[in-house]
């Protein structure tokens, strides 16, 4: 479930160093190098290795099938072992209770108790299997842009690790406000801080701008250059406000957006974090959960695509895919782009911002 096929999760990120000569042969070679292998892993806590996308137990990358068009495709797989704390506790205990009969001791020192904890764990990590974790990657070699199936800070410090271990090359998140500047700081001849946007919070004031423009015009939003397109909140939205231990949360359930205690969540200045999207560009629908703070999108479902009678057509269903998320992905940047030529312009604290009051005041 992935790229290739049902919904998805992923994050992004640029990768901004030219490639070198003979690149497909780099990456080949370098894939190979770093596959995944789980010999001689028993007293490993973690294994990391590159697989195909296509086949999850392919390692050897034969004949370029992680090679789609412009695209390379191919999974990271992660095993983890872990052991559960209350069993090493009491596996512990047992230990350290055999010791002091068989040595006559009354009790046990704090780097004995260590000792002997270590050792259970270790004998306990060699008799417990790893579980394995599967993850896509989509590498747009011109675009320069990467996308890894997760949003999972654990993950995608992994993937992370391991693809500057293998191609030498440091992925960065890609979010849309890298350049935006921090309120009060210079902007040539505008000196105003009111028009500049933090890149701290501008997510959320961006999804929260994106609700109040799509409910202004019953779920239309008119694009420069593009014409209409349907943005409608599904379900549910989660607004916050603070951060930390001073975070205040509210969850709203619901089968439309008119919901009055988003609205109340509103008036006592949270902002939204998440919203679960609906996105109609002509007959085309996606539907996918915004993370305003990370610029992340999960749960991704895009629009229906032909079914093929076979597999041999793989490649262009692939293309046709990654088309799709492209498609989604530029629409949202196009939406941000928008409202960031508002946020900084006099039309924000005279125009737009009157409105949304106006709107969730209603």
């Amino acid at each position: 479930m992935g790229i290739l096929k049902g919904s998805l999760t992923f994050s992004r990120y640029a990768v901004r160093e030219d490639p070198p000569e003979r690149f497909l042969d780099f990456v080949h070679e370098r894939l190979s190098r770093f596959s995944f292998s789980g010999l001689e892993t028993s007293e490993r806590l973690k294994i990391t290795g590159w697989t195909g996308m296509e086949d999850i137990l392919d390692t050897t990358f034969g004949y370029a099938r992680h090679v789609k068009g412009d695209f390379l495709l191919f999974a990271l797989r992660v095993d983890r072992k872990a052991v559960p704390a209350s069993l090493l506790k009491v596996e512990a205990m047992a230990a350290e209770k055999k010791y002091l009969q068989e040595t006559g001791k009354e009790r046990l020192y704090r780097e004995q108790k260590k000792e002997i904890r270590d050792r259970v764990q270790l004998s306990l990590l060699q008799k417990t299997l790893p579980v394995p974790s599967f993850y896509e990657v989509c590498w747009s070699v011109s675009g320069k842009w990467l996308l890894f199936t997760s949003l999972s800070e654990t993950a995608c410090l992994d993937f992370l690790e391991i693809f500057k271990e293998s191609f030498g090359f440091i992925p960065v998140p890609l979010v849309p406000w890298d350049n935006i500047q921090i309120p009060g700081a210079t902007q040539g001849d505008q000196n105003e801080s009111a028009f500049l946007a933090d890149p701290e919070t501008i997510g959320r004031e961006f999804l929260t701008w994106l609700w109040f423009k799509s409910e202004e015009r019953g779920g239309f939003i008119e694009l420069p250059g593009r014409g209409d397109i349907e943005v409608v909140f599904l379900r549910r939205l989660v607004l916050e406000s603070g951060d930390g231990i001073n975070s205040e949360t509210v969850i709203c359930h619901g089968a439309n957006t008119d919901l009055k205690e988003g609205k109340e969540a509103l008036r006592q200045g949270k902002k939204i974090k998440e919203g679960r999207i609906r996105l109609r560009i002509d007959a085309d629908t996606w539907e996918f959960t915004f993370k305003a703070d990370t610029y992340g999108f999960q749960s991704v479902k895009l629009p229906e695509t032909v079914e093929m009678a076979d597999e041999q057509d793989l490649e262009g269903r692939s293309l046709e895919r990654i088309y799709l998320i492209e498609r989604v992905i530029t629409t949202l940047d196009d939406l941000f782009a928008l409202f960031l030529s508002i946020r900084r312009s006099e039309l924000w604290l005279n125009d737009e911002q009157p409105r949304m009051k106006k709107w969730f005041q209603a």
